[in-house]
């Protein structure tokens, strides 16, 4: 997509900024809630993991990690939505949100046990890499958790699922979930760091 077309949709949700970035970001808190909780709950959290999300946005899912996980690293590229999760989980001390993006952490190696990422897929603009990055942070035996967009996820979800396993992962499965409320189907994905 290219002029003001694909600048507004970059602006507001790509890498958010601007007053199109506040609007994206209020829009992205409403419209990504179901798939941020559900991929919370299948990581089915315990209290003791380290866990990073990928992108979180205004930090709906984020504050849902921050709540059941001993510690919560996020990483995004977008001033704004950095902002709007830090004060989102301002009262969490066992969250930290840092600027960074999928193919580019700054964190450790096999530093998490868990990495989540939603409706940020179709955006990366390497996904090997990306996804080469997020193996290098997990632990062996770490959980690789992705929702996204089905109509917008390039290659779809049988591409994701073949770019999941080139990177190394194992124990790979992929599946359309619909949002119980007005959302778009998602692809999601879950796997293991071997």
């Amino acid at each position: 997509m290219s002029g003001f077309a694909g600048f507004a949709l970059h602006r507001a949700f790509g890498h958010p900024s601007g007053l199109l970035g506040a609007l994206g970001g209020a829009l992205m808190a409403r419209g990504n809630a179901a798939a941020e909780q559900q991929v919370v709950r299948l990581a089915r959290l315990t209290g003791s993991e380290q866990v990073l999300v990928i992108g979180p946005g205004p930090g709906v899912g984020l504050r849902a990690a921050g709540e059941q996980a001993a510690s919560v690293v996020a990483v995004e590229p977008s001033a704004r939505m950095r902002q709007a999760a830090d004060r989102r989980c301002a009262d969490l001390p066992n969250v930290v949100v840092r600027g960074g993006t999928a193919e580019a952490t700054g964190q450790g190696d096999a530093a998490f046990d868990v990495v989540l990422s939603v409706n940020n897929v179709q955006l990366w603009p390497d996904r090997a890499a990306a996804l080469a990055e997020l193996r290098r942070v997990l632990r062996p035996g770490g959980i690789l958790l992705l929702s996204t967009h089905e109509r917008w996820l390039p290659g779809g979800r049988s591409g994701l699922h073949a770019d999941v396993q080139a990177a190394g992962f194992t124990d790979v499965q992929t599946w359309a979930w619909q949002p119980p409320t007005r959302g778009t189907t998602q692809a999601q994905t879950r796997a293991v760091r071997t």
